[in-house]
C-alpha cells in the first residue's frame, strides 16, 4: 500500500480514460427538472396507467429528502439497485480490466470480489486481525497497487465495527478511492463517515434501505461521495435504474423515520438478549461482539447445528468456509418470537 501522506487531488486522474472520454446516454428527463404537463419525449404509451411513464432517472425527490436526513447535498447522492450496483459501478468506472486491482480486508462482504471478477479486475487481500480489526502493519507492508479499497464497518460477516481511527489512517495514507460500506451502521453506536466527505475527496460511503429501513425487497442502495464522483457513476449507470414504485415507497419510508428508529431499538435489544442466551448454551464456544443486526457465533459442531436448524425450518448462514470464521454460524436477529423459536431449537439440540 502507498504509505505516504495522501496525494489524492483530482478524480480525473483515477477514472478510466474511456469512461472519462465517453459521451453518456441522455434522455430529455435528464435535462428537465420540475413539473411538466405533457410528455412527448420518450415514446411512452400516453394512456393513463400507474406505470405508463418512465421514472425520474436521477430520483431527485428521494435524494432531496435523503439529503436533509444525512446532511449532504442531493448532488452527493447516488441511488442504486441495491448497494451492489454502486459497488459494481465504482469498480467499472475506476479500474481497468486485466490491469488494475481492488483491495479488500478478509473476512468481508463477498460481493466486492464478485464484482471485481465480473469486471476482470484483480482482488488483493489483507487479513483482519484475530479481533477482526484493520491490521495497519499489514497495510504498511503491502506493495499494493490497488485503485480502490473496500472496508465494511460494521463488518459482514463478523458484525464488529472497524476502528474509526484506523479507517482515518487508511484514508490519510491511500491516494486511491476508499469505499466504506455502512450497510449496518444504524445498529451501531458509531457515527457515520458521511460527515468526513468534506475532508476526504477520495471517500465513498455506502448505506442501504435493506436493513434498518426494512425495504430489502425494493433493492435500493445509497452511495454518498463528492459531486465529481457521483457524476461519474451517473454517467455510466443505466438510464432509469430505480423504478417508480421503489422511488415512491422509499420516499414514504423517509417521511416516517421514527418507524425505522423504533425497529432499530427493538433489534438492538433483541441482539443483547440473543447474545446472552447463546453464550449460555453448552454447544456455544464464542459469541462475537456485534454492532449489526446479526451475531457471529462459533459452535462446537457448526455444520451439524446448521443442518439441524434447517430440518426445523430455521435458516441461518453457515460461515465456516470463510477465512477466520471456521466453525461459525451467522444468525440474523429476528422478531422476539422467531428468536425464541431458534433458542428453543438450540436448547433441544444441546440437551441431546
Amino acid at each position: 500500500m502507498k504509505s505516504n501522506t495522501r496525494q489524492f487531488n483530482d478524480i480525473k486522474t483515477l477514472v478510466r480514460k474511456n469512461i472519462l472520454n465517453m459521451k453518456p446516454y441522455a434522455s430529455a428527463r435528464d435535462e428537465f427538472k420540475g413539473e411538466a404537463e405533457i410528455f412527448l419525449d420518450a415514446n411512452e404509451n400516453p394512456f393513463s396507467s400507474p406505470y405508463n411513464r418512465y421514472p425520474d432517472p436521477l430520483q431527485w425527490k428521494v435524494k432531496e429528502k435523503l439529503a436533509i436526513i444525512k446532511d449532504v447535498k442531493p448532488e452527493q447522492i447516488f441511488l442504486g439497485n441495491g448497494s451492489d450496483e454502486a459497488i459494481d459501478l465504482v469498480i467499472r468506472a475506476f479500474c481497468e480490466p486485466n490491469d488494475d486491482a481492488i483491495l479488500i480486508t478478509e473476512p468481508t462482504y463477498g460481493m466486492y470480489a464478485v464484482c471485481a471478477a465480473v469486471n476482470a479486475v484483480k482482488v488483493e487481500k489483507i487479513l483482519l486481525t484475530p479481533e477482526f480489526d484493520i491490521d495497519l502493519d499489514a497495510f504498511s507492508a503491502s506493495d499494493s497497487k490497488a485503485k480502490v479499497i473496500f472496508l465494511c464497518s460494521p463488518n459482514n460477516p463478523t458484525g464488529n465495527l472497524l476502528s474509526y481511527n484506523k479507517i482515518i489512517e487508511v484514508l490519510n495514507r491511500f491516494d486511491g478511492l476508499v469505499v466504506i460500506d455502512e450497510a449496518y451502521i444504524d445498529f451501531s453506536n458509531s457515527r457515520s463517515f458521511v460527515p468526513e466527505l468534506t475532508k476526504y475527496p477520495n471517500l465513498i460511503v455506502l448505506q442501504t434501505f435493506s436493513k434498518a429501513w426494512g425495504l430489502a425487497g425494493l433493492r435500493l442502495g445509497m452511495c454518498f461521495a463528492s459531486p465529481e464522483i457521483i457524476q461519474v457513476l451517473n454517467k455510466i449507470k443505466y438510464p432509469y435504474n430505480i423504478n417508480s414504485v421503489t422511488q415512491k415507497l422509499a420516499l414514504e419510508a423517509l417521511n416516517n423515520e421514527q418507524q425505522k428508529n423504533a425497529w432499530v431499538k427493538d433489534l438492538v435489544e433483541q441482539r443483547t438478549r440473543m447474545a446472552m442466551a447463546l453464550r449460555k448454551l453448552s454447544i456455544t464456544e464464542q459469541v462475537y461482539p456485534s454492532a449489526a443486526n446479526f451475531l457471529l457465533v462459533r459452535l462446537k459442531e457448526a455444520f451439524q447445528t446448521y443442518q439441524y436448524l434447517m430440518k426445523k425450518g430455521i435458516i441461518v448462514r453457515d460461515r465456516s468456509n470463510v477465512v477466520l470464521c471456521n466453525g461459525c454460524l451467522r444468525i440474523t436477529i429476528g422478531t422476539p418470537q422467531e428468536n425464541t423459536q431458534l433458542l428453543d431449537a438450540l436448547h433441544n439440540l444441546a440437551a441431546k
